[in-house]
C-alpha cells in the first residue's frame, strides 16, 4: 500500500463530559462524542481548523477509517496533504455533533435520544432534552479546550455547520482568525422553520413511532425513509434532476424499469425510485428521534430561540446567564459581534439557504465591522454544492486560509 493511501487512514476517538447542562437549563449526564483529525498539532497548538458537518454528516470529514472502507469523507476533495485545508500546515479536526442522526452507524459516538439513560438503564426516547446549535457548539468548545487549544485558525462548516460556525464566531469572538460558512445563513427565516417542520412530519405519521417510544428492533424505518427523502430532494435542484434523469425535451420522464404509469398507482418514476433507494439504505443506519431532534436544534436557531452556553475552564455549566450573546439566540446582534474575517459561500441554485439570505447576512456581519467575502459555488447540484461539489472553490478556500 502507498505511504499516501497510508495517510488517508484516520481514527475514530471519544470525547466524554461527565455532565453537560442545556441552553435549556437540563442537565444530561456521561455525554460521549466521537472526533477524529488530519494532520499535527503544532507545538504552540496554533494550527487547529475545526470542521462543523452538516444535518445528516459525522464527523467523516476526510479519509477512510480502513483499506475496506470505500466511503471517503464528505470534504476529501479539501482536507488532506497538499489540498485546500492543507494537513501538511494545518491540523484538522472534526467532531460528531450531539443527537447525530446516524446514531447507527459504527462509526458515529453521539449522546442522544437512542442513548441509554444512565438513571434508567433504557433509552432516553422523548426524555432527552431538547438541545440547540449553541449546544452543539459548546460541547465543541470542552472538546478543542481539552487539546490544550486556545485560539483556533479557523472554523468552518456546510449548512448546519454553518450554523454552528456563525455560532461559534459571535459566542467566542476571540477565539479563531478566521470563518468559512458554506451554503448557511445567520438570519432568521420562517420558510425555512417551516420546511423543517414537513422534513420530520413523515416520522410522527409512522405508526411504529409511537410518540418516541419505538421499538429499536423495530424502528419506524418507513417514515425515515420518507424524510431522508423529502431532505435530499430540498437539498438537490431541477438541473441535477434533468441531468440525471432527463430534460423533458421528449415529452416523457422516465419511469422505473418495467413500470407503466399508466397501468399502477404503485408505479414510480425513475427519479422517485432513485431517491427511495438511497434514502431506504440511509435509514438504516440513522435513528428517527435524532432526526427530530435535530430539525429541533435547527428550527431554534432559525427561530431565534437558541441561546449560546458559556462554560468554566473546558466544562459547560448553566447556559442561563449568557441569554442573547450567540447568533442563534439574537441573530442580528449575534452576527455583529463577529470580530474575524468571513468568507460566506453559496449555491446560486441553493433551495434550503437561497443566494439573498447569504448576502444578508454578509451585510449583517459586516454591520459589525467584520471583513466579508461571498463567493459563489458553481455546479447543478444545488444546496449540495456545498458538500460535494467543492472543487471549484477549493483555492479560494486555500487563500483565505493562508492570507496573512
Amino acid at each position: 500500500m502507498a505511504e499516501s493511501d497510508r495517510a488517508a487512514f484516520v481514527e475514530k476517538r471519544i470525547f466524554e463530559l461527565p455532565s453537560f447542562t442545556t441552553v435549556s437549563g437540563q442537565t444530561i449526564n456521561a455525554v460521549r462524542v466521537g472526533w477524529e483529525s488530519y494532520g499535527t498539532l503544532n507545538a504552540d497548538k496554533s494550527n487547529a481548523i475545526l470542521i462543523n458537518h452538516y444535518f445528516s454528516g459525522t464527523s467523516h470529514a476526510a479519509g477512510r477509517y480502513s483499506a475496506n472502507d470505500l466511503a471517503l469523507g464528505y470534504w476529501d476533495d479539501l482536507i488532506g496533504p497538499g489540498k485546500a485545508i492543507d494537513t501538511d500546515r494545518f491540523f484538522v479536526l472534526s467532531s460528531d455533533t450531539l443527537v447525530n442522526l446516524n446514531a447507527r452507524d459504527p462509526n458515529v459516538v453521539t449522546t442522544g435520544p437512542a442513548s441509554i439513560n444512565p438513571a434508567t438503564g433504557k433509552p432516553y426516547g422523548l426524555d432527552f432534552p431538547i438541545v440547540t446549535i449553541a449546544d452543539f457548539v459548546a460541547v465543541q468548545k470542552a472538546l478543542v479546550d481539552s487539546l490544550g487549544i486556545t485560539k483556533l485558525h479557523g472554523v468552518m462548516g456546510p449548512s448546519m455547520g454553518g450554523l454552528q460556525t456563525y455560532e461559534w464566531a459571535a459566542s467566542y469572538p476571540d477565539m479563531m482568525s478566521r470563518i468559512i460558512c458554506v451554503i448557511s445563513s445567520g438570519v432568521v427565516d420562517p420558510w425555512l422553520a417551516a420546511w423543517l417542520e414537513i422534513w420530520g412530519s413523515p416520522i410522527r405519521q409512522d405508526l411504529k413511532w409511537r410518540n418516541g417510544t419505538y421499538d429499536p428492533q423495530d424502528p419506524p424505518l418507513e417514515g425515515l425513509t420518507q424524510a431522508l427523502k423529502i431532505v435530499s430532494l430540498h437539498a438537490l435542484h431541477w438541473d441535477w434532476a434533468r441531468g440525471q434523469f432527463g430534460s423533458g425535451e421528449s415529452g416523457q420522464m422516465p419511469a422505473r424499469d418495467g413500470q407503466s404509469l399508466l397501468e399502477s398507482l404503485d408505479a414510480l418514476l425513475a427519479i422517485d425510485a432513485t431517491l427511495q433507494v438511497a434514502a431506504a439504505a440511509r435509514a438504516l443506519t440513522c435513528d428517527a428521534n435524532h432526526f427530530l431532534y435535530l430539525v429541533r436544534a435547527n428550527q431554534t436557531f432559525v427561530a431565534g430561540l437558541g441561546a449560546t452556553c458559556r462554560e468554566t475552564a473546558g466544562h459547560p455549566q448553566s447556559a442561563k446567564d449568557a441569554v442573547g450573546r450567540g447568533v442563534s439566540s439574537a441573530p442580528a446582534e449575534g452576527l455583529a459581534r463577529i470580530k474575524v474575517p468571513a468568507l460566506l459561500l453559496y449555491a446560486p441554485g441553493d433551495q434550503v439557504f437561497p443566494e439573498s439570505w447569504i448576502h444578508e447576512t454578509a451585510r449583517r456581519i459586516e454591520a459589525g465591522g467584520a471583513s466579508v467575502e461571498t463567493a459563489a459555488i458553481p455546479g447543478p447540484l444545488g444546496h449540495l454544492n456545498g458538500v460535494s461539489g467543492m472543487r471549484p472553490v477549493a483555492g479560494q478556500i486555500q487563500e483565505f486560509l493562508t492570507r496573512a
